[in-house]
């Protein structure tokens, strides 16, 4: 009797008599050596927005009010008893953006030599990529923002392009995370993965609405003249907070959609997670509100935003799974075919 185990399968389904052994597949975490700077280069992504928020929140934002130059004539702050610490505080900031670029080019070091070692496919380059040319525009932007004297819209700019970059990062980080890089399979029914999408489009929304918020509120980044939108700061904050509830009804529904599609639990412990940094960044935006936007707390929901992309990220990406891919075929030994003997 014959046996199907370890044989290569048949187009029609069957094994083909003969065919190779089937190769083990390739399902290969990756070493730590890769996975720290990719967690650092997300890390730092979403610090350097918390440290820009400390810039505005003191009014330092103008404290080197030129750029690439601190003040005329120094890259370098130049001391005056008018600037107090603000332009020690934007400096500062101005320092920590090469050291988000020396993570994201760790990080890309990284990802390349785990596709140069085969653990990786190629593909996965350009996300490694895209934080260091994410640096370099934010860098550009930031000078466009002080040139521009701290206008509400280049600094609303500024803020989303860091939450792309915050998604990315995560992105890149839960590819390198996995232990397979194949081919990319659907696990989650329509209908949860559409409601799911649905989560992250409102969350684009939540943060757009959030901007205006900001640009409309006193933390203008210059203590001196504050250049603000000319919106009714309650009527902003009221949209923003139902653009919030919209996303936690749509994750309501989006558990209800899962449990009742049988999806795996791990997407479904990604959607309570998201709930909980959702409500939680709901309380402490409606608790900074009624307070009148102490400086702590503003600058929490800042980090609760950055946590908010990436907790809505790993949501997105639990709804599919990369399959091993296989292990090269080893060589055959040679084979020896004696003569026929007549």
């Amino acid at each position: 009797m014959s046996t199907d185990v370890g044989r290569r399968p048949h187009p029609s389904g069957g094994a083909a008599e003969g065919s190779d052994p089937v190769p083990a597949p390739r399902a290969v975490a990756a070493p730590r050596w890769a996975v720290v700077p990719v967690v650092a280069n997300l890390v730092a992504q979403v610090g350097i927005v918390v440290t820009g928020g400390a810039v505005r929140l003191t009014g330092s934002g103008l404290g080197c009010p030129t750029w690439p130059q601190c003040t005329e004539g120094s890259y370098t702050p130049v001391y005056s008893p008018e600037m107090g610490l603000h332009d020690d505080i934007e400096f500062g900031n101005r320092l920590l953006t090469f050291a988000v670029a020396l993570a994201s080019l760790a990080a890309l070091a990284a990802v390349a030599r785990l596709v140069v070692t085969g653990r990786r496919e190629a593909n996965l380059l350009p996300w490694a990529v895209a934080p260091l040319v994410g640096v370099v525009l934010q860098a550009v932007i930031g000078g466009i923002t002080v040139h521009l004297s701290l206008h509400p819209v280049t600094v609303a700019t500024h803020f989303l392009v860091s939450m792309a970059l915050v998604a990315v990062s995560t992105v890149l980080l839960v590819r390198v995370r996995e232990r397979a890089d194949g081919p990319a399979g659907l696990v989650v029914a329509t209908a949860p993965r559409r409601v799911a999408q649905a989560c992250g489009v409102l969350l684009g929304a939540v943060l757009v609405l959030g901007t205006l918020v900001t640009g409309a509120g006193p933390h203008s980044g210059d203590a001196e003249q504050p250049a603000r939108l000319g919106f009714d700061t309650a009527v902003v904050s009221r949209v923003h907070a139902d653009a919030v509830v919209l996303l936690v009804v749509a994750l309501l529904v989006l558990l209800v959609a899962q449990h009742r599609t049988g999806a795996p639990a791990r997407a479904q412990r990604r959607a309570v997670t998201l709930l909980a940094v959702v409500l939680a960044q709901g309380v402490v935006g409606w608790v900074q509100y009624a307070t009148d936007l102490p400086v702590l707390l503003v600058a929490l929901h800042m980090l609760g935003a950055g946590l908010l992309v990436i907790a809505t990220t790993v949501l997105l990406m639990s709804q599919r799974r990369r399959s091993p891919l296989p292990l090269p075929p080893a060589p055959r030994s040679p084979v020896e075919h004696s003569p026929q003997q007549a």
